[in-house]
């Protein structure tokens, strides 16, 4: 289907979603110890910014299930290309709240606008995902969907970046202070959000709706291995934001790194940039090359390019420290044999053994294995998915919804983390994602193995 066509404009300005959705979700990371000043909130009620913004993406995601499973598919009636251009405005609307909710000074203000801006994410999840798959030939929709999940990395990374200079830098130290701060960052992303609504609409994007049938029912869940996966997307990716969310209150304990807010946004960085690392060296070693000699050459260029860029920014000790994470995750991919569900378990373990190490240390090594473990999430989103929906044939739809649920980890997990952290101190707080990798282990060890129920 379109197969003849060249839409190589219209992936281009898709790709682009990936990569604002990368940027403003990682931004969070950098509102967090913001806003905790801005209104003296403790620990928890921090955490309620991941709180509400994850959390509308269980709430649409459940949404968009129930009418699916009842009236049809959405997005089947309307077409993939408004389905993203319906997102974007509800994203856009979301962005141009955070200027009301300065200007009131009300911190539910700010959660509610996170929560509109996480229903729009919603829709242009389950909305260009599968898009980007179709433009084109299926034979390279892969390589398509990697390109664009690169990119969407390339937005964590350099989104804390970006984020700690305006909001903690420029405006905080300059003349614009309080919450004041994020009014101009955030009303110059409701125009970027508006224009490639512009753009998409104006594009010469074709009208796609896919084909198949959504199934009626809850038979799809008799399928233990999706039942797990669910469970192991929620741990993910509560694991992972938390991580992130509370980075910079870790880095800036006196015992660890003793960091201000703008320069432990520089780290943040490092944690986010180790899932683009990560996840291209993936693709490579997922890939059907056969001579191994060249993949594995073509792998270790990652972390070499990865190397020589931290260098260039930063310093040689910097770049010394961050090479060890890369050789180990490097090892890593070599212990996985380029099997999903063997690469997940190596990756969850060495994520709870980087844990463990942080827990039981202070200072440089504490900081760096927290830090690293942004290398070992990168394939752990692909790889879970996949393996949860191995072998769902007409239920993989409702299999996909399910798991696009399971984000809700994101809004929870980091409001576990944050009680943790109130009631015995943010670096011991870190045991809540050490128990989440150990469930995602288990998956990559027995969990995803497929198994249907006789009857649920």
């Amino acid at each position: 289907m379109h197969e003849n066509k060249n839409y190589t404009a219209a992936f281009i300005i898709v790709t682009g979603l990936f990569f604002m959705w990368g940027f403003m979700t990682v931004l969070n990371d950098i509102l967090i110890p913001y806003l905790k000043g801005v209104f003296d909130l403790n620990h928890t009620q921090a955490m309620f910014i991941q709180f509400a913004f994850f959390g509308a993406y269980f709430i649409g995601s459940l949404i968009y299930f129930i009418i699916s499973v009842n009236y049809g598919d959405p997005i089947s009636k309307i077409g993939y290309k408004n389905g993203i251009i319906v997102g974007l405005i509800i994203s856009a609307t979301g962005s141009a709240l955070f200027y009301p909710a300065a200007h009131f000074l009300m911190y539910g203000f700010f959660l509610s606008a996170l929560f509109v801006m996480g229903l729009g994410f919603t829709i242009l999840q389950i909305a260009a995902n599968p898009y980007v798959a179709i433009l084109g030939s299926e034979k390279t929709a892969s390589s398509r969907l990697n390109l664009s999940q690169g990119f969407n990395s390339l937005g964590t990374t350099i989104g804390p970046l970006i984020g700690g200079y305006l909001i903690f830098k420029y405006f905080v130290g300059g003349e614009i202070n309080g919450a004041d701060a994020v009014q101009v960052p955030y009303l110059f992303f409701t125009g970027i959000f508006i224009l490639l609504a512009i753009l998409i609409k104006l594009s010469d994007l074709p009208r796609l709706t896919k084909d198949e049938t959504l199934e009626k029912g809850l038979s799809v869940l008799k399928h233990k291995h999706l039942i797990f996966g669910i469970i192991a997307i929620f741990m993910y990716v509560g694991g992972e934001v938390s991580i992130g969310s509370i980075l910079i209150s870790f880095l800036g304990l006196e015992n660890i790194a003793g960091l201000d807010p703008s320069v432990a946004s520089k780290f943040v960085a490092f944690y986010w940039g180790g899932l683009m690392i990560g996840r291209f060296m993936g693709a490579i070693s997922m890939s059907k090359m056969k001579n191994m000699v060249l993949k594995y050459l073509s792998m270790l260029g990652i972390p070499v390019i990865a190397f020589l860029v931290i260098l260039y920014f930063n310093d040689l000790r910097t770049a010394a420290i961050y090479s060890i994470f890369l050789l180990i995750n490097f090892i890593g991919f070599l212990f996985g044999k380029s099997l999903p569900n063997r690469t997940l378990f190596v990756f969850a373990f060495i994520s709870v053994m980087l844990l463990v190490t942080a827990l039981l240390t202070n200072g440089v090594v504490a900081m760096w294995a927290v830090i690293g473990i942004g290398l070992f999430n990168s394939i752990m989103w692909s790889n879970i998915f996949t393996l949860a929906i191995a072998g769902l044939g007409k239920y993989t739809s409702q299999g996909s919804s399910l798991l696009v649920m399971a984000i809700l980890g994101g809004a929870l997990v980091p409001v576990f983390q944050g009680m943790m952290a109130d009631a015995y101190g943010v670096h011991f707080s870190f045991v809540v994602p050490i128990l989440c990798y150990l469930y995602i282990a288990f998956y990559g060890l027995k969990g995803y193995i497929q198994k249907v129920e006789k009857s649920i």
